[in-house]
Protein backbone atom coordinates (compact mmCIF):
# COMPACT_ATOMS: atom_id res chain seq x y z
CA UNK A 1 0.00 0.00 0.00
CA UNK A 2 1.35 3.45 -0.94
CA UNK A 3 2.31 5.83 1.87
CA UNK A 4 0.24 8.57 0.23
CA UNK A 5 -2.12 8.21 -2.72
CA UNK A 6 -3.63 10.97 -4.84
CA UNK A 7 -6.96 10.61 -6.66
CA UNK A 8 -8.68 13.01 -9.05
CA UNK A 9 -12.44 13.46 -9.27
CA UNK A 10 -14.07 15.49 -12.06
CA UNK A 11 -17.35 17.06 -11.04
CA UNK A 12 -20.29 17.18 -13.50
CA UNK A 13 -20.70 20.27 -15.62
CA UNK A 14 -23.35 22.54 -13.99
CA UNK A 15 -26.53 22.87 -16.09
CA UNK A 16 -26.17 26.66 -16.29
CA UNK A 17 -22.54 26.46 -17.46
CA UNK A 18 -22.54 26.79 -21.24
CA UNK A 19 -18.76 26.70 -21.64
CA UNK A 20 -17.04 23.75 -23.30
CA UNK A 21 -15.34 20.96 -21.37
CA UNK A 22 -11.56 20.88 -20.90
CA UNK A 23 -10.00 18.34 -23.32
CA UNK A 24 -8.00 15.81 -21.28
CA UNK A 25 -6.13 12.57 -21.81
CA UNK A 26 -4.71 10.01 -19.39
CA UNK A 27 -1.72 7.71 -19.55
CA UNK A 28 -1.12 4.83 -17.14
CA UNK A 29 2.52 3.98 -16.48
CA UNK A 30 2.97 0.28 -15.76
CA UNK A 31 6.63 0.79 -14.89
CA UNK A 32 5.68 3.32 -12.21
CA UNK A 33 3.26 1.43 -9.94
CA UNK A 34 0.50 1.89 -12.55
CA UNK A 35 0.20 5.57 -11.67
CA UNK A 36 -1.58 7.84 -14.12
CA UNK A 37 -0.49 11.13 -15.68
CA UNK A 38 -3.00 13.73 -16.85
CA UNK A 39 -2.63 15.85 -19.98
CA UNK A 40 -4.73 19.03 -20.28
CA UNK A 41 -5.30 20.82 -23.57
CA UNK A 42 -5.97 24.55 -23.06
CA UNK A 43 -9.31 25.91 -24.32
CA UNK A 44 -7.72 29.16 -25.57
CA UNK A 45 -4.29 30.16 -26.95
CA UNK A 46 -3.54 32.27 -23.86
CA UNK A 47 -3.05 29.07 -21.84
CA UNK A 48 -0.31 26.51 -22.33
CA UNK A 49 -0.78 22.73 -22.46
CA UNK A 50 0.10 20.92 -19.24
CA UNK A 51 1.00 17.34 -18.43
CA UNK A 52 1.55 15.88 -15.01
CA UNK A 53 4.06 13.31 -13.83
CA UNK A 54 2.83 9.78 -13.07
CA UNK A 55 1.29 10.89 -9.76
CA UNK A 56 -2.36 9.81 -9.64
CA UNK A 57 -3.57 6.45 -8.36
CA UNK A 58 -6.95 6.73 -10.09
CA UNK A 59 -9.02 9.28 -12.00
CA UNK A 60 -12.80 9.38 -11.51
CA UNK A 61 -14.86 10.92 -14.29
CA UNK A 62 -17.85 13.22 -13.76
CA UNK A 63 -20.37 10.35 -13.81
CA UNK A 64 -18.79 8.75 -10.74
CA UNK A 65 -21.03 8.56 -7.65
CA UNK A 66 -20.00 8.98 -4.03
CA UNK A 67 -20.69 5.27 -3.59
CA UNK A 68 -17.99 4.46 -6.17
CA UNK A 69 -15.51 6.81 -4.46
CA UNK A 70 -16.21 5.09 -1.14
CA UNK A 71 -15.78 1.60 -2.63
CA UNK A 72 -12.42 2.52 -4.14
CA UNK A 73 -10.93 4.25 -1.09
CA UNK A 74 -12.37 2.97 2.18
CA UNK A 75 -12.74 -0.88 2.19
CA UNK A 76 -8.98 -1.47 1.64
CA UNK A 77 -8.21 0.69 4.69
CA UNK A 78 -10.79 -0.76 7.12
CA UNK A 79 -8.44 -3.52 8.36
CA UNK A 80 -5.85 -0.87 9.27
CA UNK A 81 -8.30 1.12 11.40
CA UNK A 82 -9.67 -2.02 13.05
CA UNK A 83 -6.14 -2.83 14.18
CA UNK A 84 -5.68 0.61 15.77
CA UNK A 85 -4.12 2.59 12.90
CA UNK A 86 -5.09 6.04 11.61
CA UNK A 87 -6.09 6.69 7.99
CA UNK A 88 -6.33 10.24 6.67
CA UNK A 89 -8.34 11.53 3.71
CA UNK A 90 -8.11 15.08 2.34
CA UNK A 91 -10.34 16.81 -0.19
CA UNK A 92 -8.49 19.53 -2.10
CA UNK A 93 -9.85 21.81 -4.82
CA UNK A 94 -11.21 25.23 -5.58
CA UNK A 95 -14.57 26.33 -4.17
CA UNK A 96 -17.51 24.71 -5.93
CA UNK A 97 -15.52 21.77 -7.26
CA UNK A 98 -17.18 19.17 -5.02
CA UNK A 99 -14.94 18.81 -1.94
CA UNK A 100 -17.73 18.95 0.63
CA UNK A 101 -19.96 16.77 -1.53
CA UNK A 102 -17.23 14.11 -1.57
CA UNK A 103 -16.24 14.25 2.11
CA UNK A 104 -19.47 15.29 3.81
CA UNK A 105 -22.22 14.64 1.26
CA UNK A 106 -25.55 16.42 1.10
CA UNK A 107 -28.22 13.70 0.85
CA UNK A 108 -28.14 12.27 4.38
CA UNK A 109 -31.68 10.94 4.53
CA UNK A 110 -32.45 9.24 1.25
CA UNK A 111 -30.00 7.55 -1.08
CA UNK A 112 -26.91 5.96 0.58
CA UNK A 113 -25.16 6.16 -2.80
CA UNK A 114 -24.92 9.91 -2.26
CA UNK A 115 -23.57 9.72 1.29
CA UNK A 116 -20.21 11.43 1.70
CA UNK A 117 -17.15 9.48 2.82
CA UNK A 118 -17.76 10.32 6.51
CA UNK A 119 -21.20 8.76 6.80
CA UNK A 120 -20.53 5.87 4.42
CA UNK A 121 -17.39 5.02 6.40
CA UNK A 122 -19.30 5.15 9.69
CA UNK A 123 -21.89 2.71 8.29
CA UNK A 124 -19.12 0.37 7.19
CA UNK A 125 -17.37 0.60 10.56
CA UNK A 126 -20.55 -0.14 12.51
CA UNK A 127 -21.13 -3.16 10.28
CA UNK A 128 -17.55 -4.34 10.87
CA UNK A 129 -17.77 -3.85 14.65
CA UNK A 130 -20.89 -6.03 14.98
CA UNK A 131 -20.57 -6.05 18.78
CA UNK A 132 -24.07 -6.83 20.04
CA UNK A 133 -23.06 -8.78 23.17
CA UNK A 134 -20.31 -6.95 25.09
CA UNK A 135 -19.11 -8.32 28.43
CA UNK A 136 -20.37 -5.14 30.14
CA UNK A 137 -21.98 -1.85 29.09
CA UNK A 138 -18.63 -0.08 29.49
CA UNK A 139 -17.07 -2.47 26.96
CA UNK A 140 -19.65 -1.90 24.20
CA UNK A 141 -17.80 -0.78 21.08
CA UNK A 142 -19.01 2.29 19.27
CA UNK A 143 -17.66 5.25 17.35
CA UNK A 144 -16.46 8.53 18.81
CA UNK A 145 -17.13 11.55 16.59
CA UNK A 146 -15.08 14.75 16.74
CA UNK A 147 -15.86 17.60 14.40
CA UNK A 148 -14.19 20.99 14.30
CA UNK A 149 -13.13 23.66 11.86
CA UNK A 150 -9.90 25.63 11.63
CA UNK A 151 -9.92 29.31 10.80
CA UNK A 152 -6.61 31.16 10.90
CA UNK A 153 -5.04 30.27 14.29
CA UNK A 154 -8.22 29.10 15.99
CA UNK A 155 -10.31 25.93 16.09
CA UNK A 156 -14.09 25.85 16.64
CA UNK A 157 -15.71 22.78 18.18
CA UNK A 158 -18.75 22.02 16.03
CA UNK A 159 -20.12 19.45 18.50
CA UNK A 160 -19.91 21.86 21.43
CA UNK A 161 -21.85 24.92 20.26
CA UNK A 162 -18.92 26.06 18.11
CA UNK A 163 -16.83 26.73 21.20
CA UNK A 164 -13.61 28.57 20.44
CA UNK A 165 -10.54 26.39 21.04
CA UNK A 166 -6.88 27.33 21.15
CA UNK A 167 -4.16 25.47 19.26
CA UNK A 168 -1.20 24.90 21.54
CA UNK A 169 2.04 22.95 21.15
CA UNK A 170 2.99 20.98 24.26
CA UNK A 171 6.45 20.53 25.76
CA UNK A 172 6.61 17.13 24.06
CA UNK A 173 5.84 18.58 20.62
CA UNK A 174 2.27 17.28 20.61
CA UNK A 175 -0.52 19.67 19.61
CA UNK A 176 -3.46 20.26 21.95
CA UNK A 177 -6.82 21.79 21.12
CA UNK A 178 -8.09 23.41 24.31
CA UNK A 179 -11.46 25.06 24.85
CA UNK A 180 -12.37 27.99 27.07
CA UNK A 181 -11.22 27.84 30.70
CA UNK A 182 -13.92 26.85 33.22
CA UNK A 183 -13.59 28.03 36.84
CA UNK A 184 -14.92 25.34 39.21
CA UNK A 185 -15.45 25.24 43.00
CA UNK A 186 -12.38 24.88 45.28
CA UNK A 187 -10.19 26.75 42.81
CA UNK A 188 -10.27 24.01 40.17
CA UNK A 189 -9.64 25.10 36.60
CA UNK A 190 -10.89 22.84 33.82
CA UNK A 191 -9.89 23.20 30.18
CA UNK A 192 -11.71 20.65 28.06
CA UNK A 193 -10.29 19.33 24.78
CA UNK A 194 -12.36 18.97 21.62
CA UNK A 195 -15.56 17.09 22.54
CA UNK A 196 -15.84 13.44 21.56
CA UNK A 197 -19.47 12.45 20.97
CA UNK A 198 -19.87 8.68 21.55
CA UNK A 199 -22.30 7.09 19.10
CA UNK A 200 -23.59 3.53 19.37
CA UNK A 201 -25.70 3.46 16.21
CA UNK A 202 -25.20 4.97 12.78
CA UNK A 203 -28.33 7.12 13.21
CA UNK A 204 -26.81 8.76 16.29
CA UNK A 205 -23.67 9.62 14.37
CA UNK A 206 -25.70 10.90 11.42
CA UNK A 207 -27.69 13.24 13.70
CA UNK A 208 -24.52 14.54 15.38
CA UNK A 209 -22.86 15.10 11.99
CA UNK A 210 -25.84 17.10 10.75
CA UNK A 211 -25.90 19.21 13.93
CA UNK A 212 -22.20 19.99 13.54
CA UNK A 213 -22.55 20.88 9.87
CA UNK A 214 -25.25 23.42 10.72
CA UNK A 215 -22.63 25.37 12.69
CA UNK A 216 -19.93 25.35 10.04
CA UNK A 217 -18.97 28.80 8.78
CA UNK A 218 -19.49 29.52 5.10
CA UNK A 219 -19.47 32.73 3.14
CA UNK A 220 -19.80 34.13 -0.32
CA UNK A 221 -16.70 34.19 -2.47
CA UNK A 222 -16.07 35.30 -6.00
CA UNK A 223 -16.17 31.63 -6.99
CA UNK A 224 -18.95 30.07 -4.96
CA UNK A 225 -21.82 31.55 -2.91
CA UNK A 226 -21.48 28.92 -0.16
CA UNK A 227 -17.71 28.74 -0.12
CA UNK A 228 -16.00 27.19 2.91
CA UNK A 229 -13.71 29.73 4.49
CA UNK A 230 -12.35 27.12 6.90
CA UNK A 231 -10.80 23.67 6.95
CA UNK A 232 -13.28 21.16 8.44
CA UNK A 233 -11.91 18.10 10.26
CA UNK A 234 -14.07 15.08 11.05
CA UNK A 235 -12.63 12.23 13.11
CA UNK A 236 -14.37 8.86 13.49
CA UNK A 237 -12.68 6.71 16.14
CA UNK A 238 -13.30 3.20 17.49
CA UNK A 239 -14.10 3.66 21.21
CA UNK A 240 -15.80 2.13 24.24
CA UNK A 241 -17.54 3.85 27.13
CA UNK A 242 -14.61 2.81 29.31
CA UNK A 243 -12.17 4.66 27.01
CA UNK A 244 -14.33 7.80 26.96
CA UNK A 245 -14.64 7.72 30.77
CA UNK A 246 -10.88 7.22 31.19
CA UNK A 247 -10.14 10.27 29.03
CA UNK A 248 -12.67 12.35 30.98
CA UNK A 249 -10.91 11.28 34.18
CA UNK A 250 -7.63 12.73 32.86
CA UNK A 251 -9.34 16.11 32.36
CA UNK A 252 -10.69 15.97 35.92
CA UNK A 253 -7.30 15.07 37.42
CA UNK A 254 -5.73 17.95 35.47
CA UNK A 255 -8.35 20.36 36.83
CA UNK A 256 -7.51 19.20 40.39
CA UNK A 257 -3.80 19.73 39.74
CA UNK A 258 -4.13 23.39 38.65
CA UNK A 259 -4.91 25.02 42.05
CA UNK A 260 -2.39 22.77 43.84
CA UNK A 261 0.36 23.65 41.36
CA UNK A 262 -0.53 27.35 41.60
CA UNK A 263 -0.36 27.21 45.40
CA UNK A 264 3.09 25.55 45.26
CA UNK A 265 4.33 28.33 42.96
CA UNK A 266 2.84 31.03 45.19
CA UNK A 267 4.50 29.54 48.29
CA UNK A 268 7.88 29.41 46.58
CA UNK A 269 7.63 33.05 45.42
CA UNK A 270 6.35 34.22 48.80
CA UNK A 271 9.13 32.49 50.74
CA UNK A 272 11.78 33.67 48.29
CA UNK A 273 10.65 37.29 48.67
CA UNK A 274 10.60 37.08 52.48
CA UNK A 275 14.17 35.78 52.49
CA UNK A 276 15.64 38.94 50.93
CA UNK A 277 15.61 42.65 51.74
CA UNK A 278 16.39 45.70 49.68
CA UNK A 279 19.27 47.95 50.79
CA UNK A 280 19.35 51.73 50.47
CA UNK A 281 21.46 51.26 47.33
CA UNK A 282 18.63 49.23 45.78
CA UNK A 283 20.46 45.90 46.03
CA UNK A 284 18.69 42.76 47.27
CA UNK A 285 20.57 40.88 50.00
CA UNK A 286 19.68 37.94 52.28
CA UNK A 287 17.27 38.87 55.09
CA UNK A 288 19.19 38.47 58.38
CA UNK A 289 15.93 38.08 60.34
CA UNK A 290 14.18 35.49 58.22
CA UNK A 291 15.26 32.78 55.79
CA UNK A 292 13.28 30.57 53.44
CA UNK A 293 10.85 28.26 55.24
CA UNK A 294 12.06 25.26 53.29
CA UNK A 295 9.69 22.89 55.10
CA UNK A 296 6.71 24.91 53.85
CA UNK A 297 8.09 24.97 50.29
CA UNK A 298 8.81 21.23 50.39
CA UNK A 299 5.32 20.44 51.70
CA UNK A 300 3.69 22.42 48.88
CA UNK A 301 5.93 20.77 46.28
CA UNK A 302 5.21 17.31 47.71
CA UNK A 303 1.47 17.91 47.39
CA UNK A 304 1.99 19.14 43.83
CA UNK A 305 3.92 15.93 42.99
CA UNK A 306 1.10 13.90 44.49
CA UNK A 307 -1.45 15.47 42.14
CA UNK A 308 0.93 15.22 39.18
CA UNK A 309 1.18 11.52 39.93
CA UNK A 310 -2.63 11.27 39.84
CA UNK A 311 -2.61 12.83 36.38
CA UNK A 312 0.14 10.46 35.25
CA UNK A 313 -1.78 7.40 36.53
CA UNK A 314 -4.95 8.61 34.79
CA UNK A 315 -3.05 9.02 31.51
CA UNK A 316 -1.51 5.56 31.89
CA UNK A 317 -4.98 4.11 32.52
CA UNK A 318 -6.17 5.58 29.21
CA UNK A 319 -3.36 3.73 27.44
CA UNK A 320 -4.17 0.58 29.41
CA UNK A 321 -7.84 0.71 28.37
CA UNK A 322 -6.92 1.42 24.77
CA UNK A 323 -4.37 -1.38 24.73
CA UNK A 324 -6.68 -4.08 26.05
CA UNK A 325 -6.74 -6.91 23.53
CA UNK A 326 -9.70 -9.23 23.32
CA UNK A 327 -9.91 -12.12 20.91
CA UNK A 328 -11.99 -11.30 17.87
CA UNK A 329 -12.57 -7.66 18.82
CA UNK A 330 -11.16 -4.60 17.00
CA UNK A 331 -8.46 -2.48 18.61
CA UNK A 332 -9.56 0.76 20.24
CA UNK A 333 -8.27 4.13 19.08
CA UNK A 334 -8.16 3.33 15.37
CA UNK A 335 -9.62 6.22 13.43
CA UNK A 336 -10.53 7.73 10.10
CA UNK A 337 -9.73 11.42 9.72
CA UNK A 338 -11.49 13.37 6.97
CA UNK A 339 -10.34 16.90 6.12
CA UNK A 340 -12.44 19.15 3.88
CA UNK A 341 -9.85 21.78 3.02
CA UNK A 342 -10.76 25.40 2.38
CA UNK A 343 -11.05 26.48 -1.24
CA UNK A 344 -7.73 26.31 -3.06
CA UNK A 345 -8.38 29.28 -5.36
CA UNK A 346 -5.86 31.16 -3.23
CA UNK A 347 -3.03 28.72 -3.82
CA UNK A 348 -0.85 30.31 -6.51
CA UNK A 349 2.60 28.81 -6.00
CA UNK A 350 4.49 28.72 -9.26
CA UNK A 351 1.75 30.44 -11.27
CA UNK A 352 2.58 33.07 -13.80
CA UNK A 353 0.36 35.67 -15.40
CA UNK A 354 -1.04 33.15 -17.85
CA UNK A 355 -2.02 30.76 -15.10
CA UNK A 356 -3.83 33.43 -13.10
CA UNK A 357 -5.49 35.04 -16.08
CA UNK A 358 -9.25 34.86 -15.94
CA UNK A 359 -9.37 34.30 -12.19
CA UNK A 360 -12.01 36.39 -10.45
CA UNK A 361 -10.81 39.39 -8.48
CA UNK A 362 -10.86 38.75 -4.74
CA UNK A 363 -12.30 41.10 -2.13
CA UNK A 364 -10.02 42.46 0.65
CA UNK A 365 -11.55 39.99 3.14
CA UNK A 366 -10.95 37.09 0.76
CA UNK A 367 -7.36 38.23 0.28
CA UNK A 368 -6.78 38.27 4.04
CA UNK A 369 -8.36 34.85 4.51
CA UNK A 370 -6.53 33.64 1.45
CA UNK A 371 -3.12 34.42 2.90
CA UNK A 372 -3.71 32.05 5.82
CA UNK A 373 -5.31 29.40 3.59
CA UNK A 374 -2.34 29.67 1.26
CA UNK A 375 0.07 29.22 4.19
CA UNK A 376 -1.87 26.16 5.35
CA UNK A 377 -1.96 24.50 1.93
CA UNK A 378 1.73 25.16 1.30
CA UNK A 379 2.59 23.71 4.71
CA UNK A 380 0.43 20.64 4.12
CA UNK A 381 2.17 20.00 0.79
CA UNK A 382 5.59 20.24 2.44
CA UNK A 383 4.59 17.90 5.28
CA UNK A 384 3.27 15.30 2.83
CA UNK A 385 6.37 15.53 0.66
CA UNK A 386 8.72 15.37 3.66
CA UNK A 387 6.98 12.22 4.90
CA UNK A 388 6.97 10.65 1.44
CA UNK A 389 10.70 11.34 1.12
CA UNK A 390 11.23 9.99 4.68
CA UNK A 391 13.00 13.13 5.82
CA UNK A 392 14.17 13.27 9.44
CA UNK A 393 12.46 16.60 10.09
CA UNK A 394 8.78 17.04 9.24
CA UNK A 395 7.71 20.73 9.28
CA UNK A 396 4.47 20.27 11.22
CA UNK A 397 4.83 23.63 12.98
CA UNK A 398 4.67 25.59 9.71
CA UNK A 399 0.95 26.28 10.10
CA UNK A 400 -1.97 25.67 12.51
CA UNK A 401 -3.44 23.11 10.08
CA UNK A 402 -0.35 20.92 10.01
CA UNK A 403 0.12 21.30 13.78
CA UNK A 404 -3.38 19.87 14.30
CA UNK A 405 -2.79 17.07 11.80
CA UNK A 406 0.53 16.08 13.41
CA UNK A 407 -0.96 13.43 15.71
CA UNK A 408 -2.97 11.95 12.84
CA UNK A 409 0.04 11.61 10.57
CA UNK A 410 2.09 10.15 13.44
CA UNK A 411 -0.76 8.07 14.83
CA UNK A 412 0.28 5.05 12.80
CA UNK A 413 3.39 3.08 12.16
CA UNK A 414 5.20 4.58 9.18
CA UNK A 415 5.07 1.33 7.23
CA UNK A 416 1.36 0.70 7.91
CA UNK A 417 -0.01 4.24 7.72
CA UNK A 418 -2.22 5.36 4.88
CA UNK A 419 -3.28 8.79 3.69
CA UNK A 420 -4.96 9.90 0.50
CA UNK A 421 -5.92 13.15 -1.18
CA UNK A 422 -8.93 13.50 -3.46
CA UNK A 423 -8.50 16.37 -5.90
CA UNK A 424 -11.88 17.72 -6.96
CA UNK A 425 -11.79 19.59 -10.27
CA UNK A 426 -14.21 21.21 -12.70
CA UNK A 427 -14.33 20.20 -16.38
CA UNK A 428 -15.51 23.68 -17.36
CA UNK A 429 -13.12 25.52 -19.66
CA UNK A 430 -14.03 28.69 -17.72
CA UNK A 431 -12.32 27.09 -14.72
CA UNK A 432 -9.23 25.91 -16.62
CA UNK A 433 -6.74 27.86 -14.46
CA UNK A 434 -8.25 26.69 -11.18
CA UNK A 435 -8.42 23.08 -12.38
CA UNK A 436 -4.85 23.10 -13.68
CA UNK A 437 -3.53 24.53 -10.43
CA UNK A 438 -5.40 21.94 -8.37
CA UNK A 439 -3.80 19.21 -10.49
CA UNK A 440 -0.39 20.88 -10.15
CA UNK A 441 -0.71 20.70 -6.38
CA UNK A 442 -1.69 17.02 -6.53
CA UNK A 443 1.17 16.37 -8.94
CA UNK A 444 3.69 17.80 -6.46
CA UNK A 445 2.22 15.70 -3.64
CA UNK A 446 1.81 12.46 -5.57
CA UNK A 447 5.08 12.63 -7.47
CA UNK A 448 7.09 12.78 -4.22
CA UNK A 449 6.01 9.28 -3.21
CA UNK A 450 6.57 8.05 -6.75
CA UNK A 451 10.11 9.48 -6.79
CA UNK A 452 10.88 7.86 -3.45
CA UNK A 453 9.69 4.45 -4.63
CA UNK A 454 11.76 4.74 -7.81
CA UNK A 455 14.82 5.52 -5.69
CA UNK A 456 14.14 2.48 -3.51
CA UNK A 457 13.81 0.30 -6.62
CA UNK A 458 17.16 1.57 -7.93
CA UNK A 459 18.84 0.88 -4.58
CA UNK A 460 17.46 -2.67 -4.48
CA UNK A 461 18.54 -3.27 -8.06
CA UNK A 462 22.02 -1.92 -7.29
CA UNK A 463 22.35 -4.24 -4.28
CA UNK A 464 21.40 -7.25 -6.40
CA UNK A 465 23.94 -6.24 -9.03
CA UNK A 466 26.69 -5.90 -6.42
CA UNK A 467 25.96 -9.40 -5.14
Amino acid sequence: MHEFQVFTRWRPQPPNDTSSEIPRQYETHSNNSNLTSINLTPPTPKHKPWKSNPAFTQVFESTTTNETIFSALIPPTLPLVLTGQTCNFFAYGHSGSGKSHTIIGYDFAHDPRNFGLCLSTARALFAALDDESPNSPSEQIGLGLRMYELRKNTAFDLLNHRTKCHIRAGYDGATHLRGETELLPDGKVRVRPIVTRPCWRVEELRAALLAGLALRAVGSSTVHDQSSRTHAVVEVEVVTRALIDARDAVVERQSELVPVAKYATDVYIEESLKAVVKTEEGVYVPNPERGVDQARVDAAEARKREFEERVRRAEEFVEEVRGRKQEGRPALGGKFVFVDLAGSEYFREGMGAAATAGMAKQSPQEQQEGRQINTDLLALKEVIRARAMKQSRIPFRSSPLTMVLRSHFLGSNMEDSYSAMILTVSPSSAQFSATMNTLKYGNLVGAAGSEMKEEEKKKKKKKKTMR
